[in-house]
């Protein structure tokens, strides 16, 4: 599958550039993760000269499954499930930690660096990734009508009801907490697992809130 995503123009520039990240059909949620990420980037006008290299091999590698991809640069951007025998250069990363590094990348530091910069876009404002969210999660069967997200802000508690209905599911958290979970950036069951969020519900419907941020984080 190829999605291009058009990068907003640098300052005095006449138009933006498009960007292609291109991704297998049918393939599996580290290649989907990746591409999902990388399409962030580019839309945030994020690590731009990093998407737009000429040529380079990445193989982004889990640090506690089998899971493994490889990025290539070069006329746009394609991530595979498939790892070359000889990549330009390998990183091992903690997926549940943002393509947090494990350990010091081989091969070429420079491409590892500049890959690992492409790997880390900027997260939105919680409402915003709130909002993103719902839109992506009101097709999922059996999502709440109602979906409550608070946090605790400068001037006291903030609150951000999306839908309306009888059924309602609410998840409390810091705004970075919330931001991660909503963009799909973190995993929703990992960052529950931590504390950093409080949900309120039935079982059922985390279970079908968890499918929903599934859907935003691998973008399905």
């Amino acid at each position: 599958m190829t999605e291009t995503t058009t990068a907003p123009a640098a300052p005095g520039t006449p138009a933006a550039t498009e960007v292609d990240v291109r991704i297998e059909d049918d393939t599996t949620p580290l290649v989907r993760l990746i591409g999902r990420t990388l399409r962030d980037s580019a839309r945030a006008g994020h690590a731009l000269p990093v998407l737009r290299r000429p040529a380079g091999t990445v193989a982004i590698r889990s640090h506690d499954t089998p899971q493994a991809a490889t990025i290539t640069f070069g006329d746009g951007v394609s991530v595979s499930s498939e790892v070359l025998a000889e990549p330009d250069a390998t990183i091992t990363v903690d997926l549940n930690a943002r393509f947090a590094p494990v350990a010091a990348p081989s091969g070429d530091a420079e491409l590892a660096a500049d890959a690992l910069l492409a790997l880390s876009p900027p997260v939105p404002n919680w409402q915003t990734a709130a909002a993103h969210f719902w839109s992506a999660a009101r097709s999922v069967p059996g999502i709440p009508d109602v979906l409550i997200a608070v946090t605790e802000g400068p001037d006291g508690l903030e609150q951000l009801v999306l839908g309306e209905g009888a059924t309602h599911y609410l998840i409390a958290g810091a705004p970075e907490a919330l931001a991660g979970v909503f963009s799909g950036t973190d995993d929703l069951l990992a960052v529950l697992s931590t504390g950093a969020l409080g949900i309120q519900g039935t079982m059922s419907q985390l279970s079908v809130m968890v499918g929903a941020s599934w859907k935003v984080r691998f973008d399905v």
